[in-house]
This record gives C-alpha cells, structure tokens and sequence, in this order.
C-alpha cells in the first residue's frame, strides 16, 4: 500500500477565518451554511484538504482511465471559493470515464433514503453510476474498463452516515477486480472523540458494516486504512489503497465544513448533534426534518405537551419531501444553540421516550437496531436505565476499538 503521510507536531490556538463563496453563517440566520476554515495561529497556515493538494496526487491519475466517486462536497478550494473535483480534472486533461454517485447524488439534491438513479451529468457529459439504487457495490462490468478509482466525499464521523459503507463496499468492488482506490483525505468535524454503542455483528449492514462505536474519530482516510488492514473487505484480499492526506489538521481541530455535506445537515450544530439526535431515525419522532433547523430539535404530536415549552410544525422542504409528523404540532425541544458537544447524548432520546404516554408508538424497532447496532439499547431505555448508566455499558467495547484506532491514526 502507497502511503502519503505528512504530520505537524505543533501546540495551536485555532480561530476562524471566512473564506469567499458564500454566506457565512450566523445566529440571527439560520438559513445560511458556515463557509469559513480554521487557520493554526502559530503557522496562520489554513487546513489544507487532500483534493487540493494536487501535486501528490495527479501525476497517478495520468495516462489512466478514472472512475471518481463523488458528490457535491467533492471540491478544489481556491479564491473564487471552490471548483468540482471532477471539472478540475477534466480541465487539467485527466481521463475520467465516469462518476459513482452515493446517498443523496452527484449533486447532494436527493431525500434521505431517496434512491438514486443512473444518468448522465448535464454538465460534463459523463456517465453517473449510482450506489444508491439497483446496487450499493460497482459490479465487475462497471469497473472493467478503469485503471484506478479516486473517492472523494466529506464525512461527518457517524457509523449511520452511509458514506463509508459506499467507501467499502467500493475498496471490495476493487480488490476483486485488482483496482487500485486512491482516497482523498478531509477532516472529519466530529474526530475530537469516540463513543457510543457499538455495532454488533449480526446487525451489520448499509447503516453499519462494521463492528465500530456510533462516533469513531477517525478521517474517512483513516478509516479506509484500518478496514483494508483489520481485514474487514469480505473479499478477504486487501486493495490496492493510497491515501492522501491532509495538512496543517489535527483531530482537535475546530473545522467548519464549507459546504453542507447532505441537504438536512445544513451547519455546524447539527453535524455536531447528528450522532446523538439521528437515533430518532428509528423511533417515530421527528428530528427537524421539515424544517430549517434539522437534527438541532426533536418533537412529535403524540409526546406530553404539558412536558414541553416549545413546539414546531414539520412541512416539506428541500431534503424532506414528507418528513415524519407532516403539518402536526410538534412538542419537543429547540437545541439549535447548544453548545458543541464531545459525547454521543442520550438525554434526549430518554427525555422523548419518558414523555410519550402511548409508548408502544414510539420505536420503529427494525430502524432503531440498525441506528443503534444493537438490540440492547431499545431494551435499556424501556427498562428505564439513566442516560448516564447506559453510556457506562459501552466502556469495554469502546476500550478495545480505541487500540484498534490507534493504529491507523495520521494526525495527532
């Protein structure tokens, strides 16, 4: 395996600066996405994400017919604000033959769970492979005419974000049929910690293919890494795997992500909250789907109104066609300032359950194990275990993956 590795042992104080493509965002305006990055002021040298450090990378994509996996986060920065990956490449004379297209598309613009399908990018002209319709792993047809496959998405560091399932099952797709992967590292805005439950064996699957805690630490490069060499490819062979890493990053790095990395993670607190509110996504509370503040309040209809204060009314919108509780009242809880957090929560999902009088409403258990990884975690809340007494069965499970970890660790 080609490794390209750079590492900065400095002490830093990290402050933000706003860089020009777009609107910054702002508590007065909910609507708008965080464009800034975070600058190490002892070097004033800015996070430097793989994809723009293309000296390390383009002379392997050379005379080579590419396949790129991709969606709207993919993207070089510059001082206009950014350019896609894909059109950079074509207009430094790189061959692509074609764009794998994961969860929510080429462009970010399809629901959650929406499928996908193949097409024909309006603007380049090449074709689009989705990984998120008829079939979730390139098959051997699709790959036969590439010489490498690059992969370059923005992950936010939760197992149930689908992104690093595509991730695998493309690093098998290749092994199998002898493809060297080149993965373009990016920080990852929830890497200052790991915890959660872990997932269980005979729960795997698309929200989970891996038996790793609900928030790991680790870059999606990192990642790449330790399932190539834990043995984790159901293959059984390693793939060809190159990561090109990031520079002037830490995993305590505040950073802000310059574009919202799926239509209903739109700022940095919800990517922060994400790990503890998406375990709504097996439960029939809403999330703030269906609204401009989602996964930063939770609420539904059937919950104890006279156990709350606050209350919205979901409705469709970009990202949520028909999100949960469509045009009902929802009681619950506004966390849109909380502050940035260093634990997957179970306050919440406890504080709905404990409110909800007619509880046999409350689980979708199908959907609450896959999130969860386990079986245990629905059993323990309707036990009524504290949040803090669940979190302490988690210990062990997060003790033995954190040596795991690591071992594939690029940063400090």
């Amino acid at each position: 395996m080609l490794f390209l590795y750079h590492f900065k042992n400095t002490l830093f104080l990290s402050f933000l600066l706003c860089i020009s493509c777009g609107n910054t965002n702002d508590k007065n305006d909910k609507k708008t996405e965080n464009i800034s990055t975070t600058i190490i002021a002892d070097t004033l040298k800015p996070v430097r994400v793989a994809a723009n450090r293309t000296e390390a990378y383009i002379p392997m994509l050379q005379d080579k017919n590419v396949g790129i996996v991709a969606n709207q986060t993919s993207v070089i920065f510059n001082e206009q604000g950014h350019t896609h990956l894909v059109d950079s490449l074509l207009n430094a004379g790189i061959t692509i033959k074609k764009v794998f297209a994961p969860e929510h598309g080429f462009r970010g613009q399809a629901d959650a769970g929406e499928k996908v399908s193949d097409g024909t990018d309006k603007k380049t002209g090449l074709p689009l492979i989705s990984l998120y319709g008829k079939n979730r792993k390139p098959s051997t047809e699709q790959l036969n005419e590439l010489d490498v496959v690059l992969f370059d998405i923005q992950d936010v560091g939760v197992r149930f974000y689908t992104y690093i399932a595509t991730l695998q099952l493309i690093m098998e797709a290749c092994a199998d049929s002898n493809i060297p992967v080149i993965v373009l590292d990016r920080p990852n805005p929830n890497a200052h910690y790991v915890d959660g439950p872990t997932m269980k064996k005979e729960h795997t699957g698309f929200l989970g293919m891996t038996e790793i805690p609900l928030v790991y630490g680790m870059t999606i490069g990192e990642y790449a890494q330790m399932i190539n060499n834990e043995g984790w490819l159901k293959s059984s062979q390693k793939v060809d795997l190159t990561v090109v890493p990031l520079e002037n990053w830490t995993h305590t790095t505040v950073y802000h992500l310059p574009i919202r990395p799926s239509p209903n993670l739109p700022n940095d607190t919800a990517i922060n909250l994400y790990p503890s509110l998406g375990l709504f996504e097996g439960t029939n509370v809403n999330a703030g789907r269906g609204t401009e503040f989602q996964f930063q309040r939770y609420g539904a209809s059937f919950m104890d109104s006279t156990a709350y204060s606050f209350s919205y009314v979901p409705k469709p919108n970009f990202g949520s066609k028909h999100p949960k509780e469509e045009g009902k009242t929802c009681y619950g809880k506004d966390l849109s300032d909380y502050e940035r957090m260093s634990e997957v929560s179970l306050q919440w999902i406890v504080d709905a359950y404990n409110n909800t009088p007619d509880k046999s409403h409350f689980f979708i258990t199908s959907g609450f194990t896959k999130h969860a990884g386990n079986t245990e975690l629905q059993q323990q809340i309707e036990a009524g275990l504290s949040a803090k007494e669940i979190q302490r069965t988690w210990s062990d499970d997060l003790s033995k993956f954190k040596k795991i970890r690591a071992k594939y660790l690029m940063y400090e």
